[in-house]
């Protein structure tokens, strides 16, 4: 249904452009590069909306379309924002050009010193580009986790900064009329939708919880499980394997704001995060103190036992991704099996819950330690090893959670051991 409407509203982004340009206007190569170029500019708006819309946190996206599509689309619809912003820069500078005899470069001087709004525009293809390099993988785990995040929240700059070159100098949106009317119409639903998500649902969240933390607990040598207490948390409409954004509000930690899964499930008196170590900021959190508060937005994500389509699971996790998986472990059906992958004993961790877990809701559990390239995981890790353990795999949901490179591993093997893609439900943690 989503789909359909994102398609439907991009015709209705370009019909206006079909609609005003009359049959044989395009007579010469520098107004059919034009023509193209305004048709791609109209795309590149319309995308843009769109991709504002898929980061405004709204529940209601996440429930439509779950939070594995959800992500998938905006790193896809992000890729072709880029391509159609330099795209619609470039055919208008070749076009203009054209007409006025100047190369593209000489034609870019022109246009950003002698047309207003046009500086703005640059420099919001600039910032996207940016962005768009940043968020590259390799780029951006060698970057610490906040500042890429300042600099992908610069999107909603580009936003601001394109919106004046389009309506005054846009071909089918500086003339007052519906196609105007339109436009502006969807950019106020879309910011309105953006300070719900953002600023007024968050406020309200937590003026009515007010979390705390509660205990700081050493897991294993680098996890540790923070426990936070609030009011009406039996209130809390919360499914294991949904995440949080948390901000602890101490010393050097209240500008920072970072996604974490509870480890636990709903008790309706304290949430659990477990939090592997792995750098600064997670080695202060090993130093909260009692009492302290804590900002949070959520909960969100669709990896949970609610998307089950069969009676019985599989799920496999890879190092700390078990945290979500231990939620879920209460909620879904006895019978279940867990995978748990870790290159050594010490890096598994709640192994005295899950075992508890095992008895008490008859669940095989299978302890996988090793390196990748060791025999057992490969061979455990492979289509024949799964279907040895699971039998009946085909038949099952599939739970993948652990770091992206796992998760994809994983997924391309339960694939090829027969299980339909839908019934593989994935969460990918980038440590």
């Amino acid at each position: 249904m989503l789909v359909l409407f994102f398609w439907a509203g991009l015709v209705l982004a370009v019909l206006p452009w079909w609609l005003a340009t009359p049959a044989g206007s395009l007579s010469d190569t520098g107004a059919v590069t034009l023509a193209a170029g305004r048709i791609v500019g109209l795309v590149a708006g319309y995308v843009m909306l769109v991709q504002v819309l898929l980061m405004s946190r709204l529940r209601l996206l996440d429930r439509l379309a779950g939070e594995e599509l959800m992500t998938r689309w905006h790193r896809d619809i992000g890729g072709a924002l880029i391509v159609a912003v330099l795209g619609h820069m470039a055919l208008i500078l070749v076009g203009y050009g054209a007409l006025d005899g100047f190369n593209p470069l000489v034609e870019a001087r022109v246009l950003i010193t002698g047309v207003p709004d046009m500086l703005t525009a640059f420099l919001s293809a600039g910032i996207l580009t940016a962005v768009g390099l940043f968020s590259i993988r390799a780029v951006r785990n060698a970057m610490p986790y906040e500042l890429w995040r300042w600099l992908h929240m610069s999107t909603y700059l580009v936003l601001y900064l394109s919106f004046g070159h389009q309506f005054s100098l846009g071909q089918q949106l500086f003339q007052p009329g519906v196609v105007r009317t339109g436009w502006l119409a969807a950019y106020v639903g879309v910011v309105v939708v953006l300070a719900y998500g953002r600023v007024i649902a968050p406020v309200f969240f937590n003026l009515r919880y007010r979390l705390r933390v509660a205990d700081v607990v050493a897991e294993g040598p680098d996890t540790i499980s923070i426990y936070l207490t609030g009011r009406r948390l039996d209130r809390l409409k919360l499914l294991g394997g949904q995440w949080f954004r948390f901000r602890f509000m101490g010393r050097g930690l209240w500008w920072q704001s970072h996604p974490f899964s509870v480890s636990a499930a709903k008790n309706g008196r304290w949430l659990r995060l477990t939090v592997k170590v792995v750098g600064a900021y997670t080695r202060e959190l090993s130093e909260l103190d009692s009492g302290g508060r804590v900002w949070a937005i959520g909960p969100r994500g669709s990896f949970t036992a609610a998307q089950r389509t069969a009676q019985r699971s599989l799920l496999i996790a890879g190092g700390i991704g078990i945290t979500p998986i231990r939620a879920m472990l209460e909620e879904l059906p006895p019978g279940a099996t867990l995978i748990y992958r870790a290159s050594t004993p010490a890096d598994v961790v709640l192994q005295r819950e899950i075992d508890w877990l095992a008895r008490a809701r008859d669940l095989d559990v299978w302890y996988v330690i090793g390196a990748r390239t060791d025999p057992g995981p490969r061979q455990v890790m492979s289509p024949n090893g799964l279907r040895r353990l699971v039998p009946d795999l085909a038949g099952r949901d599939v739970w993948l959670c652990g770091p992206p490179g796992f998760v994809e591993s994983a997924h391309k093997i339960v694939r090829r051991s027969g299980v339909p893609r839908k019934k593989i439900h994935l969460a990918a943690f980038e440590l």
